[in-house]
């Protein structure tokens, strides 16, 4: 599913990725941990395209790849990567980022709309989702009218409105109480159980990544 290889990042002097190669299986549950400042959200954010590795000026020396799913990410055009992502990642952020001025329904549909697919498949989408979610009476609510574990929730189904073939979350249940938590992390797995769905989870949170397929170690720009 994604396959990484020789990934490098430095921000001026510093290098604060040396040389990450990680292979990830199609419908696997991934945990990235590690202390803050050893480069795990840098490489979640290189894997989801959102940022691109430092490539090294030697040709010589071993060049970055990133594979997701047979496309080669760093050969791809900026409007192409741009499609890519839109269709093929979703990502959920630790403070959610939903739309305020948008509802919980209109919030979920805004990846398809943006891949212009038609309002009425969207909306039947979008309402199928928040209703596997257990978010069928919220569905008209603005995020200022819902719950922090109800916001995420709509952060997760918006993550999967275009049914991507990975999501990418950064601390997603960094920002809930305990109860929220716990029904968050059981809600991935009943992800991918139900769709095989395959995530990708940088987390301080040890019960979620000890919940994991598999726990990722980094430490100083580099797996251990």
């Amino acid at each position: 599913m994604i396959e990484i290889r020789n990934i490098h990042k430095n921000f001026g002097p510093i290098e604060v990725l040396k040389g990450i190669s990680l292979d990830i299986q199609d419908g696997e549950v991934v945990s990235i941990v590690g202390k803050s400042g050893a480069g795990k959200t840098t490489l979640l954010q290189i894997m989801g395209t959102l940022d691109k590795p430092t490539f090294p000026a030697d040709a010589t020396v071993l060049q970055p790849k990133i594979n997701i799913n047979g496309n080669e990410i760093l050969a791809l055009r900026e409007s192409e990567l741009a499609q890519f992502r839109n269709r093929h990642i979703g990502f959920v952020f630790q403070f959610h980022q939903l739309l305020p001025e948008f509802s919980a329904l209109e919030n979920v549909m805004m990846p398809a709309m943006i891949a212009g697919i038609r309002n009425s498949k969207a909306r039947c989408r979008a309402c199928d989702l928040l209703d596997f979610l257990g978010l069928k009476d919220r569905m008209e609510h603005r995020p200022a009218e819902l719950s922090g574990g109800e916001k995420q929730r709509v952060a997760v189904a918006r993550a999967l409105m275009n049914q991507p073939d990975v999501v990418f979350a950064d601390e997603p249940s960094g920002s809930l109480d305990s109860q929220n938590k716990q029904e968050l992390h059981q809600l991935f797995f009943d992800l991918r159980k139900e769709f095989n769905q395959t995530f990708v989870i940088v987390t301080h949170d040890e019960s979620l990544a000890q919940m994991s397929d598999r726990v990722i170690h980094m430490a100083d720009g580099r797996i251990i």
